[in-house]
């Protein structure tokens, strides 16, 4: 394996900077040649000051005097705005995106990636719960490669590493179920943001840690996996497994079950979706399957969990409906942090958003930006009535 060069798309964040220490490690294998951050410009500073990339974008376009003040004198070039993280994501000076942005911000940036024929490592699976038709078309028509950084996604991919499609009965996405799996229903109406961010696992960022809670991203990992795997709802199934070591699992028709083990350290599927086909060495792995444990699989009830049975619902329903849910879900989350409405609630957010933003059947990529606006004005007037 030679040098990959790679941009990494909200390099900032919780995702962004654990490829960062996977790329420190291994420093003749990938070298950065663009970083962007939104908001944060003091971290995107010290990381291009660090890595020397050839450009830099900060969403915050309130930030770009400093940003490029800091930088001045070094071959950086500072660009702003969503356009300025567009131009990174296209710019030929790497052959591989990271895209590590929050939620719906993915698309545009994912989008310009491919169109400049660029390996994708996606670990923004908004991006295929808004447009994954359109996506997926786009990867297929320039030939390239979409390779999960999500736990679950990149076991799955793992799992039918030489398998055929005709043998797979169904995919297994598992979930911890995060700090709430043993609250009462009645109990979910009083949780708080500070416990709702307590995840028993992982170590993520605000909104995915919130989404985890509610059960909401293993929603989103259901509607990613139907177009990652082309796989139909039917056949993709979630369970409980509140000790995160088996990260998903495929089910075969002769009955045999495969099944990925690791511990949860997002750094281990970072590396691999970057050295993909090669397994570089790690000091991050090793599961010890001698130490003491059990290992518990449990239903997921959609029920006490209605965010699993939207996310169900708007895949089956299919056209713009997902992005409706991806948009409600995002307004949600934020008011859910600010205090300004319930965890149970946000499902009846998204639920409202669901029956008022018109149906389309086959959006075209304007219908979903149309239909991301209207699913956040209509989710933001029932917070605030």
């Amino acid at each position: 394996m030679t040098e990959k060069r790679i941009c990494i798309l909200g390099s900032t964040g919780s995702i962004g900077t654990q490829t960062l220490e996977v790329v420190r490690r291994h420093p003749a294998r990938f070298r950065v040649t663009g970083l962007t951050a939104g908001s944060n410009a003091r971290l995107l500073i010290a990381q291009a000051r660090e890595l020397l990339p050839e450009k830099v974008a900060i969403g915050d376009e309130n930030k770009y005097h400093e940003v490029r003040e800091a930088l001045a004198g070094r071959p950086v070039q500072v660009l702003a705005g969503e356009e300025g993280i567009r131009e990174v994501a296209g710019d030929p000076s790497s052959e591989m995106a990271v895209v590590a942005l929050v939620g719906f911000s993915g698309l545009l940036p994912t989008l310009a990636a491919l169109e400049a024929g660029k390996e994708i490592a996606l670990a923004n699976k908004e991006t295929l719960v808004v447009a994954g038709e359109l996506v997926m078309h786009k990867a297929r028509e320039k030939g390239v490669t979409i390779l999960p950084v999500d736990s679950e996604h990149s076991a799955v991919f793992q799992c039918l590493m030489g398998e055929s499609k005709a043998s797979v009965e169904k995919i297994i996405l598992t979930a911890s179920g995060g700090p709430f799996l043993h609250l009462a229903v009645e109990d979910l109406e009083h949780v708080t943001p500070a416990a709702a961010l307590k995840h028993p696992n992982w170590k993520m960022g605000n909104k995915i840690t919130i989404d985890s809670a509610s059960l909401m991203n293993k929603g989103f990992e259901v509607i990613e996996a139907r177009w990652l795997f082309d796989m139909p709802p039917s056949a993709i199934e979630v369970v409980i497994h509140p000790q995160s070591v088996v990260h998903s699992m495929v089910q075969f028709r002769d009955g045999s079950i495969k099944a990925q083990l690791g511990d949860p350290d997002m750094r281990l599927p970072i590396l691999l979706a970057l050295s993909w086909p090669e397994r570089l060495e790690s000091p991050w792995g090793g599961l010890d399957l001698t130490r003491p444990a059990e290992l518990t699989f449990l239903p997921a009830d959609k029920k006490k969990f209605r965010n699993l049975a939207l996310a169900y619902e708007a895949l089956q329903r299919g056209g713009n409906m997902p992005c409706i849910l991806n948009a409600a879900n995002e307004v949600a989350v934020r008011a859910f942090l600010k205090g300004t409405t319930g965890f149970r609630k946000m499902s009846e957010i998204m639920e409202h958003a669901m029956a008022r933003v018109p149906f389309l059947q086959e959006p075209t990529l304007d219908d979903l930006m149309e239909t991301d606006r209207q699913a956040r004005r209509i989710a933001e007037e029932l917070i605030g009535k």
